[in-house]
C-alpha cells in the first residue's frame, strides 16, 4: 500500500513547493490556484493512510500545517497580513495532535503493533 501512495506524496511535495513559492515571489493567482491540490493530495494521502495511526496522524497533522500556510498566505496576499492570527490556530491544532500522538497513541503502538 505505502509504495503506491508513494507517486501521490511526491506530487503532493512539489505542488506544496510550488504554493509557497508562489507565495514568497508574490505571485497571487498561481498560488491561491495551488491551493486546491495541495490541500485535495494531503487529504487524499491521510485517507488512504487512515488505518496506520502514526501516519494517520502525521499526515493530520501536515493537513493542518498546509491549511495554516493557506490561510496566513491569502491574508499576506490580500487582507495586508491580518489573518496570521487565524493561521497559528491551524498550527496549534497540528502542534496538540502530534503532541497526544507522542504522549498517548505511540506508547500503545510499541505496545501493540496491531492497532496501528
Amino acid at each position: 500500500m505505502i509504495s503506491s501512495i508513494r507517486k501521490f506524496e511526491n506530487l503532493h511535495i512539489a505542488c506544496w513547493l510550488i504554493k509557497d513559492t508562489c507565495w514568497v515571489m508574490d505571485i497571487r493567482v498561481l498560488g491561491i490556484i495551488m491551493i486546491f491540490p495541495t490541500l485535495f493530495l494531503a487529504f487524499y494521502i491521510t485517507y488512504k493512510f487512515r488505518k496506520l495511526l502514526a501516519e494517520l496522524y502525521h499526515n493530520l497533522a501536515v493537513c493542518f500545517w498546509i491549511m495554516a500556510n493557506t490561510v496566513w498566505m491569502i491574508g499576506e496576499f490580500y487582507f495586508d497580513d491580518a489573518f496570521r492570527p487565524y493561521s497559528i490556530v491551524f498550527f496549534i491544532a497540528g502542534l496538540l495532535l502530534i503532541i497526544y500522538f507522542y504522549l498517548f497513541v505511540y506508547k500503545k503502538l510499541k505496545s501493540d503493533p496491531e492497532i496501528g
